[in-house]
């Protein structure tokens, strides 16, 4: 077993970049099913999330050549399988685009129910419409689904909720299918606008991404062979200028997109930090004094993200005066308010609503990691916290960030990954 210690308290400064943006490489991925061929894909982030979906498309049949540590060459020409093993799926939620990607190239797929961060409940229900509105047959039995259909048919498809994940497999299942496919009320994350950049290079004909309304023409086959490049994360750099924020330090923060990061960039300024768009691809986070009080409300994109909501909430913890966070998208984000009290936080969480009565300072102590964006939070805890802090779990942190020891250690954290028998 492994776990991060952190000695705390420590004002980062310094540079740090960005990796590959994990939720858009676990579509892009999957997607590359779709081509008819060989491509290469570029600023894929060096994840555990990455590394089980190479393991899936391995034994479906696809060869992945590894050129650098985040360039993957993918021959999909001879797919072997349309089943994904269940002992693999259940590891992580994107593990469902290979539905909608499998049904788009084979007409038929099985595929294990997805696993992942114990957030809530995950249900298919819009998935499974927009598998249907295109002529597929879907069941679900045994902790599978599986879909099939002897032609994909383009058709209207309104997605009851904004669902990353329904509007991803609407959008793979669509772009081979017979005509024209329109997802209404589709959502708008930075990852679908870049999965359709991907699509389209590969030769499809996709319009409206990044918008409510998206037109996919059917085309008979993706064949395009070239190289395309992961978008920057826009969760691990709000991560890092929320952890600038709660140890009053100043990170610049390289290869990211501004424009991504503006829902974050208002409420931290917002909260008294100082933000300078540094132009191109670096931004720059600082905060010399403690943070204000602040209420947020997690949304889809352009909204405050759900994924930086527990990052949020360690800035909140120590924050001057009472904070609110109200979450709308996962029924148990929270987990993590009750190991930053072992800290000595104030955080009362009731159903999907938090309140934290922001306290001086964090004491270290051992805690838990629940899932993926609570371990970033936690370790950003420990750096500001007096004492040691021990972070448990870590696997979970592995799952999305890249080297996040290395990174926080380069910003001047006292951080090591330990192993323990």
């Amino acid at each position: 077993m492994e776990k991060i210690v952190i000695e705390g308290k420590t004002k980062l400064k310094g540079e740090v970049t960005i990796s590959g943006a994990k939720n858009a490489a676990v579509a892009i991925l999957p997607a590359t099913i779709l081509v008819n061929g060989v491509c290469t894909i570029d600023n894929i982030p060096d994840i555990s999330d990455i590394k089980i979906y190479c393991d899936i498309l391995e034994k479906i049949g696809v060869k992945i050549k590894k050129i650098e540590k985040n360039t993957l060459q993918i021959d999909t020409r001879n797919i072997t399988s349309v089943e994904a093993p269940l002992d693999l799926t259940s590891k992580f939620r994107a593990s469902y685009y290979l539905t909608g990607a499998l049904l788009g190239r084979c007409k038929h797929a099985i595929v294990g129910m997805p696993g992942g961060c114990k957030l809530g409940a995950r249900p298919m229900d819009q998935h499974i419409k927009a598998f249907e509105a295109l002529g597929a047959k879907v069941e679900t039995e045994q902790g599978k689904i599986e879909v099939k259909a002897k032609k994909l048919k383009g058709n209207s498809i309104y997605l009851d909720i904004v669902s990353v994940g329904a509007t991803i497999n609407a959008m793979l299942s669509a772009v081979l299918a017979d005509g024209l496919s329109t997802i209404e009320n589709a959502a708008k994350e930075p990852h679908i606008v870049d999965l359709a950049n991907f699509l389209n290079k590969m030769g499809a004909n996709i319009i409206g991404a990044g918008t409510d309304r998206i037109r996919i023409q059917g085309v008979k086959e993706l064949k395009n062979e070239g190289t395309y490049s992961v978008v920057p994360d826009q969760i691990e750099a709000g991560t890092f200028m929320l952890a600038a924020v709660a140890t009053r330090g100043d990170i610049t923060i390289k290869n990211c997109i501004t424009k991504h990061l503006e829902p974050i960039t208002a409420k931290i300024i917002e909260m008294g930090a100082e933000v300078e768009d540094l132009g191109g691809d670096a931004i720059r986070v600082s905060c010399a004094k403690r943070p204000n009080k602040a209420n947020v409300k997690t949304l889809p994109y352009p909204g405050f993200p759900t994924d930086l909501q527990p990052q949020m909430g360690v800035v909140m913890a120590i924050a001057n005066g009472t904070s609110v966070i109200s979450e709308s998208i996962w029924d148990s984000r929270f987990q993590y308010a009750e190991e930053l009290n072992k800290m000595g936080a104030k955080i009362t969480a009731n159903g999907k609503v938090a309140v934290f009565e922001g306290v001086d300072k964090l004491v270290g102590a051992p805690v838990f990691a629940s899932d993926l964006r609570a371990g970033a939070a936690l370790v950003i805890a420990g750096i500001v916290a007096e004492g040691t802090t021990q972070v448990y779990n870590v696997q979970h942190i592995d799952r999305g960030y890249e080297n996040i020891e290395e990174k926080f250690a380069k910003l001047g954290a006292k951080i090591t990954r330990v192993k323990e028998i």
